[in-house]
């Protein structure tokens, strides 16, 4: 069977996304919401017709089997997958592609590939699923580089061990999602890390960017589950020891968690897994009022439950996804458990929501042991339409829309106010750039001490502007983020586009520490030039 080829410009696969029914139903639902009348559908962009610059240099002889300059290949690496990137794309500017394409198949090829970048003074950029949407793989250079080298993983894919008694397994870090799970099916397991992106996005790739998964509470970041990295650096491999906890200085992995692939290539981790769940517990409760759902995920979250699901949407992403009809947020609640039923922690978690107004149906939140477990009901639906969303973007986008999200994390006793005051300068900023605007948000994750909140902006653009419009939204609400105590990304990382912000986050000496980090590891600053320093 042939495998479907991915799109060069948007998300998934040439013959994935929505049909022409989906979208002429998209396309009257956001009408109708926006009162816009006129929804004019672009068409997708052709291979031959993109605007892709000459390569600035030719591929020597004894790396003729590695790297590519083949037109598609170049295209499909120019961009990740934000909404500026899809926008790009659709207009055919690809005049910031890489020169070639790398596709190495071990550490060696790797090694000779960075070896060729330095000597010819080219940019390194790591590859995993291309899903960044921080500007995180793209060849914004300045004037010291003579070309850019996309190093795709593909080839570094697979699960190479695994230690049934430790309950872990090393893995390479270019197997994509799916891939990873497949392999680990046989064994019982799974890493149970499920991004958004989990389709077309690696194991190396969620390391290098901090990756935020499924789990909304606990084991809510890709952090929780490495036991050690293996690295190829510029200045040469290295591997930290496999612990289940240890004590003795500033652990080596945790350097290259969030690195970004900035310090060098993740090539092996040791993860840590799960057995696969047999039971499931799902219910939703209804709230008229958001932050009295937020004060529900925070109480739940506080007394230990630690729920897999503890998600809360407010009426107009209920909307958005079909799960409510925009008159209640939705808390949407699960557990899991690979061992036991879970009647007594759901039973509390909805009686703390109860407590506060939530309206839960009689008889929610059973227990039920179906294999994966249940997926049904609000939950069922939001999930579904979650795994969808990169495509619903896209087809928005092609209906001449703004269509973005931002996320954040602050912590509870600034809650309430953050919310209103992002939400109020996001707004007010969409409107001023767009004319109208609808502006929703969630919770992704709870912690015990804070909430991750996640905006949602869909707008109408203005043809050849829609870009330009968009930074000055984010510009709005990172400037509001700052202000009032959040966090520029949860777990979209900082990339490029986060930068200016990042800097101003972080303090001033550890800046210095990771420049001089990044200096010992990549002397000629070559890898992935732009992000974090």
């Amino acid at each position: 069977m042939s495998i479907p080829r991915r799109s060069f410009w948007g998300w998934g696969t040439e013959d994935g996304g929505l049909n022409e029914g989906e979208r002429d139903a998209l396309k009257m639902m956001m009408g109708a919401r926006l009162g816009v009348s006129e929804l004019a559908e672009l068409a997708p962009p052709r291979l031959e017709d993109i605007r892709l610059p000459v390569p600035r240099f030719a591929i020597p002889t004894p790396l003729a089997a590695v790297l590519s300059q083949d037109r598609y290949e170049r295209a499909a690496h120019t961009y990740g997958k934000a909404f500026r990137d899809i926008v790009r794309g659709l207009e055919g500017d690809f005049t910031v592609a890489p020169d070639a394409v790398a596709f190495p198949n071990d550490e060696e090829e790797i090694k000779r590939v960075l070896g060729f970048c330095e000597e010819n003074s080219l940019a390194a950029i790591p590859y995993g699923g291309g899903s960044s949407v921080v500007g995180g793989v793209e060849a914004r250079l300045d004037g010291r580089f003579g070309g850019a080298v996309s190093i795709d993983l593909r080839g570094v894919s697979r699960v190479l061990e695994v230690d049934l008694t430790s309950r872990a397994a090393r893995i390479q870090g270019g197997v994509l999602g799916p891939a990873l799970e497949e392999a680990l099916r046989p064994h019982g397991l799974s890493l149970r890390h499920y991004p958004q992106s989990f389709e077309f996005s690696s194991l190396g790739g969620w390391i290098a960017t901090r990756a935020g998964g499924h789990y909304a509470t606990l084991h809510t970041h890709i952090d929780d589950f490495v036991e050690s990295v293996r690295v190829v650096t510029p200045s040469g491999v290295m591997e930290s020891r496999r612990f289940p906890g240890s004590g003795a200085g500033p652990a080596p992995e945790r350097l290259f968690l969030g690195s970004e692939g900035a310090l060098g290539i993740i090539t092996e981790a040791w993860m840590r897994l799960q057995e696969r769940p047999r039971f499931r517990a799902v219910a939703t409760a209804r709230f008229s009022d958001f932050c009295r759902g937020a004060e529900a995920a925070r109480q739940i979250v506080q007394a230990g439950l630690h729920p897999q699901n503890c998600r809360l949407l407010d009426g107009g992403e209920a909307l958005n996804t079909g799960a409510g009809d925009g008159t209640r947020s939705l808390l949407l609640l699960g557990f899991e458990s690979a061992d036991h039923g879970l009647d007594a922690w759901m039973e509390r978690a909805l009686a703390i929501a109860r407590g506060l107004g939530g309206e839960v149906k009689e008889g929610a939140g059973r227990t039920r042991e179906t294999g994966e477990g249940a997926r049904e009901g609000e939950a069922g639906t939001w999930r579904t339409m979650f795994l969808k969303g990169p495509y619903l973007r896209d087809a928005l986008t092609r209906l001449g829309m703004i269509v973005e999200t931002f996320e954040t994390a602050v912590t509870w006793d600034r809650f309430e106010a953050f919310h209103a005051a992002v939400l109020a300068a996001t707004t007010r900023a969409a409107i001023e750039v767009a004319g109208k605007a609808v502006v929703t948000s969630r919770l992704t994750h709870v912690y015990p001490d804070g909430a991750a909140p996640y905006f949602t902006v869909i707008a109408p653009g203005k043809a050849g502007g829609r870009v330009a419009q968009w930074d000055e939204i984010k510009s709005a609400a990172s400037e509001a983020i700052l202000a009032h105590g959040g966090t520029i990304t949860h777990h979209h990382a900082v990339g490029r586009d986060h930068r200016p912000f990042y800097d101003r986050e972080r303090p001033d000496l550890f800046a210095r520490a990771l420049g001089a980090a990044k200096s010992a590891l990549d002397p000629q600053g070559i890898m992935n030039p732009g992000v974090l320093v």
